[in-house]
């Protein structure tokens, strides 16, 4: 796996080694604590991942865990590891802005239920992370506090909305954090920067406490390094319980990316090149799920911000203002049309895995492009950016099913990904399946 130019030290370690160092003594929880917030004080003013870092609450939970381990009380494999969780998740006593002016000094005083679970395990929260604002965009460059940063090109998105978490972790900074997925935010920016991100079964992990986009839709998820540490990671945000018997190999089918949305040849070439005996399937009614999607997702995000374009809309950032307006304009028919449109969608999930246990496809359809970019070219085709960076993840949200992106090479020197995609519970197949690729 490659790593970015002057990554920190958190590239270099997966979880289960760090963990099996701080169980032999050989590292302690605050160890990995200095050096996670040594390396955001180093990189952070070019990448722009971190909205506030919690300097002293993340020192004063490291001393914890090490006491902790050291009286014997063991929480698992998290215990002692920093994490970092987006700004839109809510942290007990730690300032929670979802990206957004509207709430510049909200502090929670509560965690949210995925949060706590981490706490639980041991786990030691460095700080919040930037989300494109309120999570209503997949590019990661509309934030209060400014855009984030492609590690691997600073002049790149990171894609979002959990954009922030992906170069976090890409970066090096933290080894694990915690993203939203709404259409495919934990997946395209894990994509865009390299990483491994899960969006798991719709409701698998509670969203209580985290700031809603569309209800219907949206999924807490982990952005790792690897697939083992996106395992870990996944079971402390589901609480799964015992670890379940390792899944048959699946049989894997492949969904040509032009199903949705034109792709350039050499993201689709390296997706296809980690399964290359997958059978090409076809996907019914693909149109119907893009424009499902689009319903859905725009008018339950009006519905949740309504006052507030209404009473303060200078305090939105422009751009997602006017994309909130542009909701606005979905008819009442529309909504209701399109919630009995996924009613049918859903019951054909069936057909879809007749013969094969996963999908496969590319992640997104391009490298990551520039910050700010609106408008861009695939091959001979004009593109609309965000349009093309949510076609190929937004599908499986609809369907509420799990969906993992892990890294598939590098395209004009950014990284791309491929996405499996499984029906509902089958997150520890995608898992194992992405263990074996290739």
């Amino acid at each position: 796996m490659t790593r970015p130019p002057g990554a920190g030290f958190f590239t270099e370690h997966t979880v289960a080694e760090l963990a099996d160092e701080l169980r032999g003594g050989r590292r302690s929880p605050t160890d990995l604590v200095e050096h996670a917030l040594a390396a955001a004080a180093r990189l952070d003013p070019s990448l722009n991942a971190f909205v506030t870092l919690d300097e002293a609450g993340a020192r004063g939970a490291a001393r914890r865990a090490a006491d902790e381990l050291a009286a014997g009380r063991d929480r698992g494999p998290l215990h002692g590891i920093p994490v970092a969780v987006k700004d839109l998740v809510d942290t007990a006593g730690l300032r929670t802005t979802m990206g957004s002016r509207h709430f510049a000094d909200n502090v929670p005083e509560r965690d949210a239920e995925c949060v706590r679970r981490l706490r639980e395990a041991g786990a030691v929260v460095v700080g919040k992370t930037v989300t494109h604002e309120f999570a209503y965009g997949p590019t990661g460059d509309r934030s209060a506090t400014g855009p984030a940063r492609n590690p691997y090109r600073p002049a790149a998105m990171s894609g979002g909305s959990s954009a922030g978490s992906a170069v976090a972790v890409a970066a090096g900074i933290v080894p694990l954090a915690v993203g939203t997925d709404t259409g495919g935010s934990v997946r395209i920016p894990a994509a865009c920067c390299g990483i491994v991100g899960l969006r798991p079964t719709f409701g698998a992990i509670p969203g209580d406490g985290v700031f809603p986009l569309s209800p219907t839709l949206d999924a807490v998820g982990p952005l790792t390094r690897t697939v083992a540490d996106c395992r870990l990671l996944w079971r402390v945000l589901a609480d799964t319980g015992p670890e379940p018997d390792e899944p048959p190999r699946p049989r894997i089918g492949w969904v040509a990316p032009e199903t949705f949305h034109p792709a350039d040849d050499a993201v689709t070439r390296a997706a296809r090149a980690l399964v290359p005996h997958a059978e090409d399937v076809a996907v019914p009614n693909a149109g119907t799920l893009l424009s499902i999607y689009g319903a859905i997702h725009g008018s339950d995000a009006y519905a949740i911000h309504a006052e507030r374009v209404a009473r303060a809309p200078e305090l939105f950032d422009e751009e997602v203002l006017a994309r909130l307006r542009a909701a606005e304009e979905v008819r009442g028919w529309e909504y209701v049309r399109a919630l009995e449109d996924r009613r049918r969608a859903l019951d054909t999930i069936g057909s879809l895995f007749a013969d094969h246990d996963l999908l496969a496809l590319p992640t997104v359809p391009l490298p990551a492009p520039p910050v700010g970019a609106r408008t861009g070219r695939i091959g001979d085709t004009e593109i609309d950016v965000r349009t093309a960076l949510l076609s190929l993840t937004s599908p499986w949200s609809v369907l509420g099913l799990p969906a993992l992106s892990v890294p598939a090479g590098m395209v004009d020197g950014l990284p791309v990904g491929l996405q499996l995609v499984a029906p509902p519970g089958g997150e520890e197949l995608l898992l194992s399946a992405a263990e074996h690729l290739g």
